[in-house]
């Protein structure tokens, strides 16, 4: 137990789209250890390109090898696509929130229907500050702690100003644009789904599909919770991200190989 405790994995944590990683301010309050990174044009962190792989590619450059990597929403693509494209960076993955695809289609139910991404895009052209805050607040629907996780996810919202408001907008045509569904059984890594029962952004079906398709997915959701667990339901999700860690230390130890 000892032997684990010194020689834990780095924990690294993604955030979702408009926000900042101030977003993870009470889960880092119960994973100390952890850290957390901007995506590209959100918060401190500079642009990078208009694709899933450029911004991808921008946050491998900051990752340490073989770390348990938490990704939520938009966050959680990133971390599906660094486990499949670089699974040296990714020992295990920690999903929150998450699906290969935001909108629907004529196979994929489980997901914002099309029209509504598409206002989202429109609007935030036109009045970004407005449509940020109506985000968050359809994220925060269906959770017993809706008033507290509303006001939570506005305070960490990466500004819509001019340094920020293409890559908020690139991050909206990622949303609308990314299918991960083919590459999923190239996810080889051990995979811990979290999800909000209740959550009105992404339909909890859409986290059973990844568990059932996932080689090695396991998934547990959370009652009376929408989109932001990591918000709502902070002790819990550290909970099991601190035991998901505990158990990679403890496999490469048993075994001396990476998985």
């Amino acid at each position: 137990m000892n032997t684990a405790s010194r020689h834990s994995p780095p924990i690294v944590l993604l955030h979702g789209w408009g926000l900042s990683s101030t977003v993870w301010a009470p889960l880092l309050a119960q994973l100390p250890a952890a850290s957390a990174l901007d995506l590209p044009g959100h918060g401190s962190a500079l642009p990078a390109g208009d694709s899933l792989a450029a911004w991808a590619d921008a946050l491998v450059a900051q990752l340490p090898d073989d770390a348990v990597l938490v990704g939520w929403s938009l966050g959680a693509q990133l971390a599906l696509h660094i486990a499949a494209q670089h699974p040296h960076k990714a020992a295990r993955l920690v999903l929150i929130a998450a699906t290969p695809r935001f909108v629907q289609a004529p196979d994929w139910p489980a997901a914002l229907p099309a029209a509504t991404l598409t206002d989202f895009r429109r609007e935030f052209e036109a009045t970004p500050d407005a449509t940020q805050r109506r985000f968050t607040a359809l994220q925060a629907m269906g959770d017993s702690r809706r008033r507290d996780v509303t006001a939570a996810l506005n305070a960490a919202l990466t500004p819509a100003d001019d340094a920020h408001r293409a890559a908020l907008a690139t991050g909206l045509k990622l949303l609308a644009d990314t299918d991960l569904r083919a590459s999923i059984d190239s996810v080889h890594q051990p995979v811990r789904l979290i999800h909000g029962a209740e959550d009105r952004l992404m339909p909890a079906a859409a986290a059973e599909w990844l568990a059932d398709t996932l080689p090695d997915g396991r998934l547990s959701v959370f009652k009376d919770c929408g989109h932001a667990p990591l918000l709502s339901r902070p002790a819990d999700c550290a909970a099991l991200i601190a035991a998901f860690a505990t158990e990679a230390t403890a496999a490469s130890a048993t075994t001396g190989a990476d998985h």
